[in-house]
């Protein structure tokens, strides 16, 4: 905890010095984007460097207590137990800060939805889970943009990218990853069979353009003309866009836009992330047996949920959580469900951290 604390600060201090450099200060993109990273962790490093100092000041006091004046142990005898409880209430509001691994103060992720197995049912099951995220997102004021999308005839998705960006999105919606499962009568099911289909979510922090060193030379670029369901061409032009990372391998294509220009600059986007998830996970991995108990792991081969409609039911399997109320939940009114994600979280890490103090 403390290693990421400093971590943490270390990044904050390396921005301060970024935002006087002159070479950052003539380049407003880049410049805009060290104040948006250092904004978003102003509010972290200033609590750490309270703390550290705080630390410092019971070091102190605690010294003053076993020292030979009897009139400044009798007044640092008096200081302590306040800057204990100082340091305790400091130290809750770090472990709240941190909640959801190092990432959790991103203000913007990227979210894709794939259908699973169920053919055209999961493909419409992607698509109620595409609404659900984007009537939560509404409801707390989140910014959502549909980055790539490949529809079926039937109006579902067989995957969806999403951009998403507002305060606490990456901490709220990062326990969405994993496999989603659904249980339900389809509408072309004429015996009145329930069927069961899936779809898998991935949520993935994006970084700031300053974090991913991303080049021309790095990436393999080919133009094609969009297309629709079915192979129906949107338009005649070369507007859509592939990008091929050369040394990983990884696959990023946009066609949502009709200006080939914007769909490379989306496609930019997801590939820096999907970049920088790739260098996360590696840290995950070194990390695994601290995490295992988390419910905010990230594994998208994890059964995480279950829907279940003819019971009105939804089940996450990782915290045995069971609400009787999935249309509410598919109709946006989630919060329940990533409070108790959120809490049973919070209860781990203190578990886990809460008295490294």
């Amino acid at each position: 905890m403390r290693d990421l604390l400093e971590k943490k600060l270390g990044r904050f201090e390396e921005l301060e010095q970024l935002l006087v450099d002159p070479d950052v200060l003539t380049h407003s993109s880049r410049l805009a984007a060290v104040a948006r990273e250092h904004g978003s962790l102003n509010r972290l490093a200033s609590k750490y460097r309270h703390f550290k100092e705080l630390i410092d000041e019971i070091n102190g006091t605690r010294e003053m207590a076993e020292g030979p004046d009897a009139e400044l142990r009798e007044l640092a005898a008096a200081e302590l137990p306040q800057l204990v409880e100082d340091r305790e209430k400091l130290w809750n509001d770090l472990l709240e800060l941190t909640l959801g691994g190092e990432d959790a103060n991103r203000s913007r992720c990227i979210m894709e939805i794939r259908a699973g197995t169920g053919g055209d049912e999961a493909a419409l099951f992607a698509r109620d889970l595409y609404e659900m995220y984007k009537h939560h997102a509404a409801t707390k004021r989140w910014k959502i943009e549909i980055l790539d999308h490949h529809a079926t005839e039937l109006g579902g998705f067989k995957e969806i990218s999403l951009g998403i960006q507002g305060e606490g999105v990456y901490r709220e919606l990062q326990y969405e990853s994993g496999g989603h499962r659904v249980q339900r009568v389809p509408q072309t099911e004429t015996q009145g069979r329930i069927h069961t289909s899936a779809a898998t979510v991935a949520v993935m922090p994006e970084p700031e353009d300053v974090e991913i060193d991303l080049k021309p030379d790095d990436y393999r670029l080919d133009k094609f003309s969009a297309s629709g369901p079915g192979g129906q061409h949107v338009n005649r032009t070369e507007s859509a866009v592939r990008l091929t990372h050369l040394e990983t391998g990884i696959v990023v294509q946009c066609q949502d836009e009709k200006s080939q220009h914007k769909n490379l600059a989306k496609a930019i986007r997801v590939l820096k992330t999907r970049l920088y998830e790739a260098r996360r996970q590696e840290e995950i991995q070194r990390r695994s047996e601290q995490r295992k108990s988390l419910v905010g792991s990230g594994d998208r081969s994890q059964r995480i949920r279950t829907y279940n409609f003819p019971e009105n039911r939804l089940t996450d399997h990782r915290i045995g959580l069971t609400l009787y109320k999935l249309d509410q939940i598919l109709a946006g009114n989630m919060q329940v469900v990533t409070d108790a994600l959120i809490d049973y979280d919070r209860q781990q890490l203190r578990d886990a951290f809460g008295t490294d103090v």
